[in-house]
């Protein structure tokens, strides 16, 4: 039996590991960026309002943070996420913070191993 953490890095490893694959170096560096920003917007604006600025920026990296988020929650998509980040009670709320910070947690990882993205590195070279 694996503990949750270890379920979230499995998953999440498969996901940034396909990314780096498939996807242009400046969508892994701003899904990237996103994975090491993402934890302070939740923590300072609260778990809705961080993901529908996420949501609302448009860029394809952030989206598919989002994604891929809502999938290793079991969530059948970055809509049903944001949903229920919306319309949760106070506990299920708190309970899906925690989720998606201990999720963030891996993604910030995967992100400085697997697509070598540091945190920071989108106000460097001005890609906000």
């Amino acid at each position: 039996m694996l503990t949750r953490n270890q379920e979230y890095a499995a998953r999440i490893y498969q996901q940034v590991k396909q990314l780096a694959d498939k996807e242009d170096k400046d969508k892994c560096k701003k899904y990237g960026s996103m994975s090491h920003r993402l934890p302070v917007l939740i923590r300072t604006a609260g778990l809705a309002q961080a993901l529908a600025f996420v949501e609302a920026r448009g860029d394809a990296g952030g989206k598919k943070l989002l994604e891929d988020i809502a999938i290793v929650l079991d969530f059948k998509g970055k809509e049903a996420l944001l949903e229920s980040s919306r319309g949760a009670e106070l506990p299920e709320y708190m309970l899906l913070t925690r989720k998606v910070l201990a999720a963030l947690t891996w993604y910030k990882r995967f992100a400085q191993s697997v697509l070598s993205v540091e945190s920071g590195a989108a106000e460097e070279d001005g890609t906000k």
